[in-house]
């Protein structure tokens, strides 16, 4: 994450955001912990850090598996997920890449 202007937003992110800020956006959304036109555009780190750990409290019910979500918010992590592989591809991304955040 740039430190002086923050995050850039995700869709603005590497590959639409197939970073790890990215996928803790992605899972806020699941979650309904932020609304899907948030794109933490400017967030600074601390603000990520708080965003991690609700999210992070929202994943443990389910034992961290998307196949152990419930039928409703296993359809939008799909759907979520899909949509964001489906960008990103078209912006070159291959699931075999490593990316780093810059």
């Amino acid at each position: 994450m740039n430190r002086g202007a923050g995050y850039p937003g995700i869709h603005a992110d590497l590959f639409g955001g197939m970073t790890d800020l990215g996928h803790i956006i992605r899972d806020a959304w699941v979650f309904g912990l932020l609304p899907e036109t948030e794109t933490c555009a400017g967030w600074s780190a601390p603000q990520f850090d708080k965003l991690y750990e609700k999210v992070h409290a929202a994943w443990e019910p389910y034992g961290h598996l998307a196949s152990q979500l419930p039928p409703e918010l296993r359809t939008r992590h799909e759907r979520i997920y899909n949509e964001a592989v489906q960008r990103a591809r078209a912006q070159g991304w291959s699931p075999d890449m490593d990316v780093e955040e810059g």
